[in-house]
């Protein structure tokens, strides 16, 4: 069996783990090739209903949303998508700007990536400036944003060292080498795309390089992989909900690479998680998109336009108000209150708060569909 790593012997007298440079030789066993293939059909199905969405940019805006607000919840921070969309629609929420903060700044950090990959490679640079703006203005702010970590960390309950954690990344000295094997591993085009990400996103997270962040950055990494590969058309896939359905599996999973070198069983489960969450996607977006369509026919007939426009703006966040209407569209407050009427009346949205003035809306339709609990179907 090909060793994945080794173990070095610090000063301090704890062991750190060293990963071997990608690919490792891997047996291509008739199990693996078949939840491959699943995960291909899968997420190509996916991809179909991607390319025949009206307006993707706008649709995809609360896939992203929603991978945020489950990216962070693995890291402990307790915003909602609903709050996160009210806030970002101008609306007053109840939790701690903090945490809205640090799930907002997920968007920005994607957001920015999907940008960044129209001109440039993914990259480790690429990696270090999404990781800035992840963590600019949060809690993690002092773990150097940016930044290759220059200090050791670990990985472990509360209050561990690294003599008692249960995971020692590589030491700072061994970075260089590995960040730029593992760069090299991702412009590689030889092996299949999803089996190419699920070797990268364990790389990524056993050399860990950021002091904090690491886990985020490392989901991201999955989605920009897919888009600049163009497997997907527009980010509607994010494996955040699998992972965090599955957390005792993914931990056991990624453990048993670093320990036994057990990479078929990484690759089942990390395959098995892209088919489920393509087919869960696909299902969000078809829905969503039928639910549109319904709507504007029952605002086809107002004698006005408004209301189908803020139909548009409820595709990207099922929250809205009159403000909000009134700048994206460019139309008098007393015209974009009239179209929230309309919509009150047809059952298209309901008022969220009970104040007198910059009142919030919300399609709640739209928003219980993104809401859902993620149907997660073990291997």
């Amino acid at each position: 069996m090909t060793q994945p790593g080794r173990l070095i012997r610090m000063p301090e007298g704890f062991e750190a783990f060293v990963p071997n440079p990608l690919p490792p030789q891997l047996q291509w066993t008739p199990k693996m090739v078949h939840a491959l293939s699943d995960a291909d059909r899968a997420i190509g199905r996916l991809a179909g209903e991607g390319r025949r969405l009206p307006n993707p940019h706008v649709l995809m805006r609360p896939f992203i949303a929603r991978e945020a607000v489950l990216s962070s919840r693995i890291e402990g921070t307790l915003a909602t998508l609903g709050e996160l969309l009210a806030a970002e629609a101008g609306a007053v929420v109840d939790r701690s700007p903090d945490d809205i903060r640090e799930v907002a700044n997920y968007v920005v950090a994607l957001e920015y990536g999907m940008q960044q990959l129209r001109n440039q490679p993914l990259s480790i640079h690429l990696l270090q400036e999404i990781h800035e703006k992840l963590l600019q203005g949060v809690r993690g702010e002092l773990a150097r944003p940016g930044k290759i970590r220059d200090a050791q960390n670990w990985i472990g309950v509360p209050g561990s060292t690294p003599h008692t954690a249960s995971y020692v990344p590589p030491p700072p000295s061994e970075l260089t080498g590995l960040l730029h094997s593992l760069e090299a591993f991702l412009a590689d085009t030889s092996l299949p795309p999803l089996v190419q990400i699920a070797l990268t996103h364990y790389q990524f997270e056993a050399i860990h390089p950021f002091l904090d962040g690491n886990g985020r950055v490392g989901r991201l990494l999955v989605t920009l992989f897919l888009i600049q590969r163009a497997i997907l058309p527009t980010p509607l896939l994010y494996l955040s909900a699998f992972f965090e359905a599955t957390r005792s599996e993914y931990i056991t999973r990624l453990h048993a690479v670093t320990t036994e070198s057990d990479w078929e069983n990484w690759l089942l489960y990390f395959v098995n998680g892209v088919a489920r969450q393509s087919e869960d996607a696909e299902d969000r977006a078809s829905r969503i998109i039928n639910i549109l369509d319904v709507w504007r026919l029952r605002v086809a007939g107002l004698g006005s336009e408004t209301p189908a426009h803020v139909l548009e703006l409820l595709a990207g966040n099922p929250f809205v108000t009159a403000r909000l209407v009134s700048e994206q569209l460019s139309v008098a407050r007393s015209t974009a209150s009239r179209a929230i009427d309309h919509l009150i009346e047809l059952g298209i949205v309901v008022q969220t708060d009970d104040r007198s003035r910059d009142r919030a809306y919300c399609a709640q339709e739209l928003l219980d569909i993104m809401n859902e609990p993620a149907r997660i179907n073990p291997m």
